[in-house]
């Protein structure tokens, strides 16, 4: 029988039980808050601050199920699907895995690219700049996740998130727009120039904050920190409380950054233009803790999909070809793993050589697509309560995952017919 999952009594053993929900944030923050929020912001201003709060509020939704599930079944999402619905729905799941890889891997590299370049101007053109840099990046993510397992990636990324975490919010304390027009912000829902992109960048605004396809890992990741029953529910609930918070603190703060500076440019030097008008409003001092905090958080994301976004490829893998029983750590020791490592680290450098804007706000797309089918999974997996007995959902759960499949397929349906 499993041992009962206790909250530990020091200061340290208190803060690593947040470790895997400050993993999801840090993973989901770095691409879609930094380089989205702050592209919205600069187009619509803070009265779409609501759509932060809601996309957090409906990711930690998610990932409690998922959170849920495995507790109470032993299963990953990924097992449970299978086992229930078939092989099938795991192989039609892997094209949309190697787009989103795609997709999601450039994003992060030229995410990396550009704010590295905004540091360090050695090159005259940002999209030169945004190339070189991105693919040192993930080849310096490569290295970190193939040598160090996962004590080194924990380490890395917690410094990474108290730097990002730091920086960004007294850069947009720096920026504050005023507390009348944040609080209508996030009270009063509305979506300026619907008629125009207005509806397409609040939907990628949502689909960015707090991760989208990511959030599956963190079933592997709670694995990892010997979670392995349904007295670890409310443990898990309390660090993802408290890594969503940050996620939308920090999307919160990254559309301020955007609203409050006017930004000229096109593509990577966006970001630089965006430097720029930071060193004009908080000085050079400001403008390169900023800098300092936006690479944190792009780079803690790169890092934390390198790491966990092979453990879906290599889930798959043996789910189809050798279903038996294994532990988390087996996989990252396996050939697909490591084969789909060196894939997200190499491939979406193709990407590169697309708009940064573009490829920012596609990643969010595709990402946001991903949220109804989660949502039905949910309903059905977790509405089962021969499934998971007294984990099954309950009232407020069912009406949350409800919403969230409600929302996301009409903002999908909204986006199809603009």
């Amino acid at each position: 029988m499993t041992e009962r999952v206790k909250v530990p009594n020091t200061l340290s053993n208190k803060l690593a039980i947040l470790l895997p929900g400050l993993l999801v944030a840090a993973t989901g923050v770095g691409a879609g808050d930094l380089a989205t929020a702050s592209f919205t912001g600069s187009q619509l201003g803070v009265t779409v601050l609501w759509a932060v709060v809601v996309g957090g509020v409906f990711k930690f939704v998610l990932t409690e199920g998922l959170a849920r599930w495995q507790l109470a079944t032993g299963d990953t999402f990924l097992e449970g699907a299978t086992e229930h619905f078939g092989k099938w729905l795991v192989w039609l799941f892997l094209p949309y895995l190697f787009l989103w890889t795609f997709f999601v891997g450039s994003a992060l590299m030229s995410a990396c690219g550009a704010t590295l370049h905004a540091l360090i101007p050695i090159f005259e053109s940002a999209y030169y700049g945004k190339i070189f840099f991105g693919v040192i990046c993930s080849i310096t993510g490569l290295a970190l996740v193939m040598a160090g397992g996962f004590k080194l990636f924990e380490t890395v990324m917690s410094v990474a998130i108290a730097i990002m975490f730091a920086t960004v919010l007294l850069t947009a304390a720096s920026l504050w727009p005023g507390t009348d027009a944040v609080l209508s912000g996030l009270l009063v829902p509305s979506i300026p120039d619907t008629d125009g992109e207005g509806l397409s960048w609040t939907i990628a605004l949502m689909g960015g904050v707090g991760g989208t396809l990511t959030i599956l890992c963190y079933g592997y990741w709670i694995r990892e920190t010997g979670r392995e029953s349904v007295d670890a529910i409310q443990v898990c609930r309390i660090d993802l409380g408290a890594g969503y918070a940050m996620t939308i603190l920090f999307g919160l703060a990254m559309v301020i950054i955007g609203s409050s500076i006017e930004v000229e440019g096109r593509g990577a030097g966006l970001l630089v233009t965006l430097a720029e008008r930071l060193e004009e409003q908080i000085g050079t001092t400001g403008s390169l803790l900023f800098l300092l905090g936006a690479l944190s958080a792009v780079f803690s994301s790169l890092l934390g999909v390198w790491q966990a976004v092979p453990y879906l490829f290599a889930d798959i893998w043996r789910l189809s070809f050798h279903p038996e029983p294994h532990q988390v750590s087996d996989l990252t020791r396996t050939k697909p793993y490591k084969i789909y490592l060196w894939v997200i680290a190499i491939l979406p450098a193709l990407g590169l050589l697309m708009s940064f804007k573009e490829v920012q706000k596609l990643y969010a797309i595709i990402g946001a697509a991903f949220m109804p089918l989660l949502a039905i999974a949910l309903l059905i997996m977790n509405g089962n309560k021969q499934w998971v007995k007294e984990s099954a959902n309950g009232i407020i759960t069912t009406l949350m995952l409800t919403a969230t499949l409600g929302f996301f397929s009409y903002i999908a349906w909204m986006s199809w017919a603009g």
